[in-house]
């Protein structure tokens, strides 16, 4: 199911169902208070598909009511540029969803790959949940090859040379568990998708290899989405515009057409791959 919120994506396959939610696009980016989630949750939980494409990557903190969804235990795996860690308020923002996903009972581990951004570093690794990665609730795999070879011992840290490998590890350890992946665009290089925050460094190909190494492992993927598309910030709240013209980086001007052809390009090879 394509969830619109924000005119993210254009051109989709025409046999993917369209639940137009963008009256809420402008009052959940970026942050929103609980009252609204919890609003926005009861009013189309019943209508969301297993398996969701929705919008710009200032809306990944909807993956944490989308997994609210599976009873059973399971393994959230997910391709981010950045770890969404952060432990300071608000507390449901894009940057700090993953938390909001380890308070489920349900969800036995997490998984993050391919983060280049800094917040994986010192200093700024102060703000995130470091306390759910020395348990082994949160795994972060961080991009090492451009830090000191000291940095590069960095728990859960992966190289161009080494993150298959280090991958397949990860699924094999899996087992047979349930497994729900969320992929955001912005864990791609610039040439594969453009997105609202700085580019990863994981090709198309790469992400594409790694669900194929889930599908083929005894985990059962069992949902999923994808976000991360540009889309040109519409906000509801002059606190919530303030807050996120802050937090993103300053990037060039980007053409919203030619940003959705690109966008659609890595779409047509993910979604086969996610959805099996």
């Amino acid at each position: 199911m394509h969830l619109n919120l924000d005119d993210a994506w254009s051109d989709l396959p025409r046999d993917l169902p369209v639940l137009d939610a963008r009256d809420w696009g402008p009052r959940l980016r970026f942050s929103a208070p609980s009252r609204l989630m919890e609003e926005f949750f009861r009013e189309y939980e019943s209508q969301l598909a297993p398996f969701l494409v929705y919008g710009s990557g200032d809306f990944h903190h909807l993956s944490a009511l989308w997994i609210r969804r599976l009873a059973e235990p399971f393994v959230l795996v997910s391709f981010d540029n950045h770890p969404d860690w952060d432990v300071r308020p608000p507390r449901w923002v894009c940057g700090g969803w993953v938390n909001r996903a380890l308070e489920l009972p349900s969800v036995e581990k997490i998984g993050v790959w391919g983060c280049g951004n800094f917040e994986c570093w010192w200093p700024r690794q102060l703000f995130g949940n470091r306390r759910a990665e020395r348990r082994g609730e949160l795994e972060v795999h961080p991009w090492a090859d451009e830090r000191p070879a000291s940095q590069q011992n960095r728990r859960g840290a992966i190289l161009r040379s080494n993150w298959r490998a280090k991958f397949t590890q990860f699924v094999q350890a899996l087992g047979g568990s349930r497994v729900y992946v969320t992929i955001d665009l912005d864990c791609l290089r610039s040439e594969d998708a453009v997105t609202n925050w700085e580019s990863g460094r994981f090709t198309v190909e790469d992400v594409v290899w790694a669900l194929m190494q889930l599908r083929a492992s005894n985990a059962r993927i069992v949902g999923g989405d994808i976000c991360g598309a540009f889309s040109p910030p519409k906000y509801a709240r002059l606190t919530q515009r303030f807050a996120a013209q802050m937090d993103h980086p300053k990037l060039p001007a980007r053409n919203f057409e030619a940003a959705r052809e690109v966008n659609l390009r890595a779409f047509h090879q993910l979604w086969p791959a996610l959805i099996g």
